[in-house]
């Protein structure tokens, strides 16, 4: 479970149910404002690719495909235009593209559906950028994938299970698997809890010389399914898919490789035990070598394999064992020299930086101190550097730093305190850097690579005058020491014009699952105008990141091992007590609101800290880690059959009865992430336990629970809420 990420979707102009405000700003906000018309939603610069000759990007805008320099952020050209690509006399809408290596050759895809959080079909067709011919890539919306082999002239895509490659010049297809199977076999892409747990799709990677392509095999036929009802028609339709629960059997994966040239696969040995995980493959630059990560159930024992491409044989090249378990990241680099690569690693208690030998042997260890590297972004192989980001500056901060191979000369690039997304460009010479502090919008700025800016391309000037112009208070950071002496950060939102001697309510927005921060100093759209709205009504709004939360180190992250719940909700309880000493803090009044594993931990503090919570609001919440995916609930947790007690003492389902105050739920009841199983059985207890609460159902909507009006609908709901009962 991550925290969630939702597309939105700018919808018509509809008058809205007026809400009583306390007249506190030149401006009021309203929901209208929030999500219907997207008032305060950030201009932002999506989708930006490095062109192939390391100098240049793009950025899809209005169907075209544009350039522009990183030199000085200027337009140079339009390079393609959906308007000029026909298909059966229509022109196409490009949604997705990418290029070849010298970017004579374009993948345009189409008709873009999405299939779960990061898993897409559609169509797709290859563009010659000179003849400007187009050849469509078989399919019928059901193509998905599709990606150049490293000299131009194949592409292979994956369609119905199924992985292929087309030689573009003869629009000739070969099957390189013929059996992959709906619910069955999968070639080429992943299971549902490969895509949501180890964040990735693309099951297959061409070598660097373009001589082979290593792929997934999953065999999901012994893993249950779990039934999906769309409602809408006479007959609700039922949607099957497979989802290993905690405990129960997962696909069984295998890598294979496939020689281009003799158009045949052998499978790469991955050792005997099959109940394990395969989270990563990766090609090395040695010739015919492919790196594959290989982690046990328990998720506590990490090998990298090196794997010969023409005999299938592999050796450990790589082994790490945490005593709670290893988290799966994207911070590996091998280098394009053969040396060695990059590695990040948390086995000194905070997450470092390494450099291995192709044995395995250190050479060096980049980076120390008691703070979190956040990301690796890449190697200057030329230069000798190595880029990341990091939580040096403060868990709440994500700051860039550079440190050399050898580990010398570590330097800080970025001066202002807040949260850099940054995007390099192919040579490493320039990046985008897309800026925010918790109270100032996104900006996105081109800078060299010793942090010199070049040219800004979008301050959000005009949305931080309207945050101005509508008396947006500021998201103010805090730290207090609970009484068992854990100092926890957070921040607070107060109402505009506060008056001296009154004591205001609370709402304590959650989250709190492993790793996951919810006090950040960036700039956010999903909740924070309406923290804003609340404010200006008289609430005091706050937020505090608890045990288990990331940024600082591996022990603050990792000691809810066993018992997720537990210290979570002592923390969030310790931040009730805590407000309730303020001033100007009504503790009679204090709620909690929180979605997904903010939802089951609101749900713990109506429950568990039921004498210190006056009204709480969970949407789509876990009720009991039995019901959640095993990748992510065995890594915390283990498997029910061996840790029961954990399961059982932090399900809220086994305390409703201590529930006093009033409790609203809401669930998707479409959920494929948290299915909505789990508000059932809470809803059954809390029956049999003649506690009143409120509930909402969203028919047909998923774990973001929004499409058309549905997110105008639902915080309307939970506004009224909380002005009723908070």
């Amino acid at each position: 479970m991550k925290a969630i990420f939702v597309q939105l979707f700018l919808v018509v102009l509809i008058s809205w149910v007026a809400i009583p405000r306390q007249a506190y700003s030149q401006k009021d906000i309203s929901l209208a404002d929030i999500w219907v018309n997207y008032v305060f939603y950030p201009k932002s610069i999506t989708d930006i690719q490095n062109y192939p000759d390391g100098k240049s990007y793009t950025i899809l805008d209005k169907n075209s495909i544009v350039m522009y320099s990183f030199k000085d952020g200027k337009e140079t050209k339009t390079l393609a235009s959906g308007s000029e690509m026909k298909w059966e006399g229509s022109s196409i809408s490009i949604e997705e593209y990418s290029f070849n290596s010298d970017a004579s050759l374009l993948i345009v895809g189409t008709d873009i559906e999405s299939i779960y959080r990061h898993s897409v079909k559609g169509n797709y067709f290859v563009y010659n950028m000179s003849t400007k011919a187009l050849v469509k890539i078989p399919g019928d919306g059901n193509l998905r994938l599709p990606d150049f082999s490293p000299d131009g002239k194949k592409v292979a895509y994956v369609r119905d299970n199924n992985l292929y490659v087309m030689d573009i010049a003869s629009a000739k297809e070969t099957a390189v698997t013929t059996d992959g199977e709906w619910n069955k076999i999968i070639y080429g892409t992943t299971d549902w809890v490969y895509e949501e747990e180890f964040g990735f799709t693309k099951g297959f990677s061409w070598s660097p010389d373009g001589k082979y392509i290593a792929y997934y095999r999953m065999d999901e036929s012994g893993v249950k399914e779990f039934t999906l009802t769309f409602h809408g028609e006479l007959y609700p339709e039922e949607y099957k898919y497979k989802y290993p629960k905690a405990g129960e059997d997962n696909s069984l994966v295998d890598i294979y490789m496939y020689d281009v040239a003799g158009a045949k696969s052998i499978k790469m040995d991955v050792g005997s035990v099959t109940d394990q995980y395969i989270p990563r493959i990766e090609w090395t630059y040695q010739p015919g070598k492919l790196s594959i990560l290989r982690l046990n159930r328990l998720q506590n024992h990490l090998d990298i394999l090196l794997a010969d491409a023409s005999t299938g044989k592999l050796t450990v090249m790589y082994s790490e064992d945490n005593k709670y378990y290893v988290d799966i990241t994207d911070n590996t680099t091998f280098l394009k020299d053969g040396s060695g690569f990059i590695f990040s690693s948390e086995k000194a208690g905070y997450n470092q930086i390494y450099y291995f030998d192709m044995t395995g042997k250190l050479i060096k260890q980049l980076t120390t101190g008691n703070f979190d590297i956040s990301s690796v972004l890449g190697v200057d192989e030329k230069n000798r550097v190595v880029y990341y980001t990091s939580f040096e500056d403060g868990p709440m901060n994500i700051m860039l730093y550079s440190v050399n191979l050898d580990g010398s000369k570590k330097q800080k690039i970025t001066n202002e305190i807040g949260t850099h997304d940054i995007s390099f460009s192919a040579d490493f010479s320039y990046y985008i850097d897309n800026f925010s502090d918790a109270n100032t919008a996104p900006k996105y700025t081109i800078c060299n690579n010793t942090g010199k800016a070049v040219v800004v391309l979008e301050n959000n000037a005009e949305l931080n005058g309207k945050m101005t112009e509508y008396n947006f208070a500021k998201k103010e950071f805090f730290s207090f020491k609970t009484t068992e002496d854990v100092e926890l950060n957070g921040w607070m939102i107060k109402p505009p014009k506060m008056e001296a001697g009154k004591k205001y309510p609370v709402l304590m927005y959650m989250y709190g699952g492993p790793g996951v921060n919810t006090v950040e100093n960036s700039f956010g759209y999903f909740d924070f105008a309406w923290f804003e709205m609340l404010a200006q009504n008289g609430y005091v709004v706050v937020s505090v990141d608890n045990r288990g939360t990331g940024g600082r180190g591996e022990e603050f992250k990792k000691c809810t091992y066993l018992q997720l719940g537990k210290y979570e909700v002592q923390d969030q309880i310790e931040t009730a007590k805590y407000l309730g000493s303020l001033d100007f803090v009504d503790k009679s009044r204090i709620g909690a609101f929180g979605w997904s594993f903010g939802g089951y931990l609101s749900t713990l503090c109506m429950t568990k800290g039921a004498d210190y919570f006056k009204a709480g609001i969970a949407v789509a919440p876990v009720t009991n880690w039995r019901y959640y995916d095993n990748i992510y609930t065995e890594r915390f947790m283990r498997t029910p059959q061996e840790n029961e007690d954990g399961y059982d003492k932090n399900s809220p389902i086994n305390f409703v009865k201590k529930l006093k105050g009033k409790y609203f739920l809401v669930h998707g009841t479409t959920d494929d992430n948290v299915h909505v199983q789990n508000s059932m059985d809470l809803i059954s207890a809390l029956v049999n336990a003649n506690k009143d609460f409120e509930m909402f159902m969203y028919p047909n909507k998923n774990h973001g629970i929004y499409g058309g009006y549905t997110r105008y609908h639902l915080y309307n709901k939970m506004t009224n809420f909380l002005l009723e009962n908070l």
